[in-house]
């Protein structure tokens, strides 16, 4: 006699399959990208302390222009994943051709400026941390910034491909990255084959290469002949856009692609030119974009404010809490792999009208994270010591690492659903909830709790940390509550 529960099981393990099939490249691919940083880390603190403690300053600093001004992949895998599940690949290349061109020219455009200002920047934002770290942090970012356009695109054609559901060609490229890196800065940083030592500028060196390769490989993806979309067709006249998801009407009897007008349009739309496609393809990207955008900047100026806490204890503590950052990375890169599974396909479902499968997507997507990381969070509680190890040998930074490790191994369930939430949130185009939150847990939660615990109350690098964990219980919180009340069904993307 067969179970009642069990169709039910079955649909649920599929989803759990569809998650995973989709989430394991990308955490692989996420791991990798953190890899170049990672490799870079751990030579440059095996060459000085006062080097790795630069890295505080420069790997900050580059991962927020970089996380900041990509905001338009989200955009892109949003609008991508949902053309893609609504049968609308020509509207989904057309998203890919004008994200690719607007990531190039937003890049160039933010890249000269910090150039320019990079020294004084520096200065002002990091007053304690003493001449020589701020000298070897200027000499990276000078390497470093005039490849972010790259960066740029990289992450574009790296959300597009995700949106498409093609999670390993990014996995493939970010391997490919990754063996450039490491032979680029194991070459310069030490100074191998008769080359002078260059520290952190060999790290920088590697890096920027690491960022042309891949955006450069992750392009040809998309534009080959066996690419996902017809980006190399010029764009056809297209029918006007469809109507938001919240106010179209019932299906048609005629399925998708039929004769019968498509879902929420008129029966005879007028046409758009190409560039009038065009337009209108980055009017919607960049309609999910501004509020990711906005999110993100006040998610890292949040957490500039919380590293500005860390340079007010020390150069030890600084590079005590990059070693700290580098392990925990590993957690939150695996529950970003699974928040990319969950946003392409939570927008697939919605494009294809199935708000309850993109429910339970999400679902399971945060449980399966959230079981990841809570193992990762033991091993943190049980084994601080020989994982700081892998970053340095300073007594007294292993010290202070040692105390602080086993707080996040607290966080990590609470990141591991915060994090698969809000990316899940973002791809079904409920981009402003997201921001709201990280208006709330960022801005007041994280800096006020780490000056609380770290300053006011005197627990230094350990406080940090308990600031942080309250971060994460509180977006966890949030992020919960909107899910539930389910408004991200019917956005309009």
């Amino acid at each position: 006699m067969t179970h009642p529960a069990t169709p039910a099981l079955r649909e649920a393990a599929a989803l759990a399959r569809q998650v995973w099939r989709l989430a394991w490249p990308a955490i692989a691919h996420m791991l990798l990208l953190t890899l170049v940083f990672l490799v870079g880390r751990g030579m440059v603190g095996r060459y000085s302390t006062t080097a790795l403690a630069s890295m505080q300053i420069c790997g900050t600093l580059t991962w927020t222009i970089v996380s900041i001004f990509s905001a338009t992949s989200a955009g892109t895998l949003a609008v991508v994943a949902r053309s893609v599940g609504a049968g609308d690949r020509a509207g989904a290349a057309a998203a890919v051709r004008v994200s690719l061109v607007f990531a190039l020219a937003l890049g160039s455009a933010v890249s000269l400026p910090l150039l320019v200002a990079c020294g004084p920047l520096l200065r002002a934002l990091f007053p304690q941390a003493g001449a020589a770290v701020i000298a070897q942090a200027a000499a990276y970012l000078g390497i470093v910034l005039p490849a972010l356009p790259l960066a740029f695109v990289e992450a574009v054609a790296a959300s597009a491909l995700q949106g498409v559901g093609d999670t390993k060609t990014p996995l493939v490229v970010a391997t490919l990255g990754n063996l450039v890196n490491v032979a680029v800065s194991a070459v310069l940083i030490f100074g191998h084959l008769g080359l002078p030592a260059l520290g952190v500028r060999g790290a920088a060196v590697g890096v920027a290469c690491t960022m042309a390769t891949e955006a450069l490989l992750l392009t040809a993806a998309l534009l080959s002949r066996s690419g996902p979309l017809p980006l190399r067709a010029s764009p056809a006249p297209s029918a006007a856009p469809l109507a938001p998801f919240a106010a179209a009407p019932a299906p048609p009897a005629a399925p998708w692609g039929a004769s019968a007008a498509p879902w929420g349009a008129s029966a005879a739309p007028d046409p758009l030119t190409p560039r009038q496609a065009d337009a209108a393809a980055l009017a919607r990207v960049l309609r999910v974009a501004a509020p990711a955008f906005a999110e993100r900047s006040a998610y890292h100026a949040g957490y500039i404010g919380f590293v500005a806490i860390i340079g007010l204890l020390g150069a030890t503590a600084m590079a005590a809490n990059q070693a700290l950052i580098a392990i925990e990375s590993v957690c939150f890169l695996s529950a970003e792999g699974f928040g990319i599974a969950a946003a392409s396909l939570m927008a697939q479902r919605l494009g294809a009208r199935s708000p309850r499968d993109a429910a339970r997507v999400a679902l399971i997507a945060a449980l399966m994270a959230i079981l990841a990381l809570s193992a990762f969070g033991v091993l943190f509680a049980l084994a601080p010591r020989p994982l700081l190890r892998a970053f340095s040998s300073d007594p007294e930074l292993l010290a202070l690492g040692a105390r602080a490790l086993p707080v996040a191994a607290v966080a990590q369930p609470f990141m591991a659903f915060a994090t698969v939430m809000g990316m899940g949130l973002r791809g079904a185009g409920d981009t402003r909830t997201v921001l709201a939150v990280t208006l709330v847990s960022s801005l007041l939660v994280r800096l006020g709790g780490t000056w609380l615990f770290a300053v006011t109350l005197g627990h230094g690098l350990v406080g940090v940390w308990m600031g942080s964990t309250a971060d994460w219980i509180c977006r966890s919180a949030l992020l919960a509550v909107a899910y539930a009340r389910g408004r991200w069904r019917s956005v309009a993307v």
